[in-house]
């Protein structure tokens, strides 16, 4: 046991200058051998400095307990370092150490956000051997990974062959089917949910209110937060955010505002969604009053709330505004633009018809242009009838970039028309006829008391 005065040492260290001082002290003493100092030590380092508590870990004289494993394990997932983890897996089986049911679940988390679906597959088997594969902790582990590694059917199989399954497990469940873009089987899971007598929380709400959002399903998504009231559930910053997003997402800005307004704690995710879902819905004053209020709340900005406000500006078509808020986003909060920022301000400037503006951006931009961008200039080029962007053959990039969509083909043949190279638009369309390319049509869907359109016909039918 360690003695009370070292007990009181090790709980006070508050900086790495400290650890460094009990780090001199144990080594002089010789507790750096005493398998309870150590590992007490290396979990109070953990909240100081991980850098300091691996190295103290590397260098003791004896070999580190399973205890002290799992804490640095568990403290790596929590890092972008969290490949860290499974090396000390191995670490531990080369000692001699056999992991526990502390160990898998947090080298299967690693596993998952390093996208190591083959270590992931190898550590199950592991868990299997052992017999820890009827754990309900490390099952809802197990099912996260898979699909996280958008292995969401080695999810289902896990899931299926759990014996106990508990609100975490359909949680889990659920969110997995979301996040692989399967949202009609999250719904699937939720019904199977309900006919187990599970009952949902927040976590699982937000999960479905995704769903509803990738779906469009206004009905759905307002059934969920009437269920949220209905069963008093408090209005948290994930449950509000998810509904923010849903109500957005489905055109009704209103209630999106009203769910936003009634939020006790906002955090800087409620912000930018509340202001991105105002400009896609053609409210870009309001956006752009909302972002001040943000910042007057002392809510720092980043990356994406000003994609959001540089959108809102380009709806609007408030060009000064917009490079002013690009400029103060670089030189004020010293954030490093991204593609997408490039892609708002060169769309800004070109419906505004400052073309050679827009041209100037591309050009100068530190990565080559997506096709996101060349298409929003050569549209822009076509619609103001200018033809700058022939200088530099932006259009044969666009089809070196997606040269299996059609409409690519058509945007580069009028931009070519309106410079008057008729040989040139010709040969586009000959090409694209002979790859069999066509150019989709836009398209709406159109829901009627939850009913689409094609519903509504046939059921005319019958």
């Amino acid at each position: 046991m360690i003695c009370r005065q070292i007990q009181t040492l090790i709980q006070r260290p508050k900086t790495a200058i400290h650890l460094q001082q009990l780090n001199s002290l144990f080594i002089k003493t010789c507790l750096d051998h005493d398998v309870d100092t150590i590992t007490h030590f290396i979990v109070t380092s953990l909240s100081i400095s991980l850098s300091f508590a691996r190295s103290f870990f590397n260098n003791l004289p004896v070999s580190p307990p399973l205890f002290a494993y799992n804490s640095l394990i568990r403290a790596y997932t929590k890092t972008s370092f969290s490949i860290e983890s499974i090396k000390l897996l191995d670490e531990l089986l080369k000692v001699g150490i056999k992991p526990d049911n502390f160990t898998y679940p947090s080298v299967l988390k690693a596993c998952g956000q390093c996208s190591q679906i083959g270590l992931g597959g190898s550590v199950h088997s592991m868990i299997f051997k052992v017999g820890l594969d009827s754990d309900k902790y490390v099952g809802n582990t197990l099912l996260r990974m898979y699909a996280a590694c958008n292995e969401i059917g080695l999810a289902k199989e896990v899931f299926d062959e759990m014996t106990l399954k508990d609100l975490v497990s359909w949680s889990s469940m659920l969110a997995g089917y979301v996040a692989c873009d399967r949202p009609m089987q999250a719904f699937k899971v939720f019904q199977q949910m309900k006919l187990a007598n599970e009952r949902p929380n927040s976590v699982t709400l937000v999960s479905l209110l995704s769903a509803c959002t990738s779906l469009i399903n206004f009905r759905a998504g307002e059934s969920i937060h009437s269920y949220a009231i209905t069963n008093g559930m408090a209005l948290d910053v994930a449950l509000g955010t998810a509904l923010i997003e849903m109500y957005s997402k489905c055109g009704d800005v209103e209630k999106a505002s009203i769910v936003f307004s009634s939020m006790c704690e906002k955090n800087l995710q409620s912000w930018t969604i509340m202001i991105s879902g105002l400009a896609d819905n053609s409210r870009g004053k309001d956006a752009i009053s909302l972002f001040t209020k943000m910042i007057q709340t002392g809510q720092q900005p980043d990356s994406m709330s000003f994609s959001a406000i540089l959108s809102a500006c380009s709806h609007l078509g408030l060009v000064e505004e917009g490079k002013r808020y690009f400029d103060e986003m670089v030189r004020t909060y010293d954030i490093k633009p991204t593609m997408e920022h490039y892609g708002c301000l060169v769309d800004l400037l070109g419906r505004a018809g400052l073309i050679e503006e827009a041209y100037y951006i591309i050009r100068n931009m530190p990565m080559e242009p997506n096709a996101v961008i060349l298409r929003s200039f050569l549209g822009a080029c076509r619609n103001h009838g200018q033809v700058l962007c022939l200088d530099d053959n932006m259009r044969e990039l666009l089809l070196e970039l997606e040269p299996e969509l059609g409409a690519n083909y058509v945007l580069a043949s009028s931009v070519s028309s309106v410079s008057g190279y008729w040989n040139y638009a010709a040969d586009l369309m000959v090409s694209m006829k002979q790859k069999g390319l066509k150019k989709v049509p836009g398209c709406s869907r159109v829901e009627v008391n939850g009913c689409s359109a094609k519903e509504i016909q046939d059921k005319a039918v019958d």
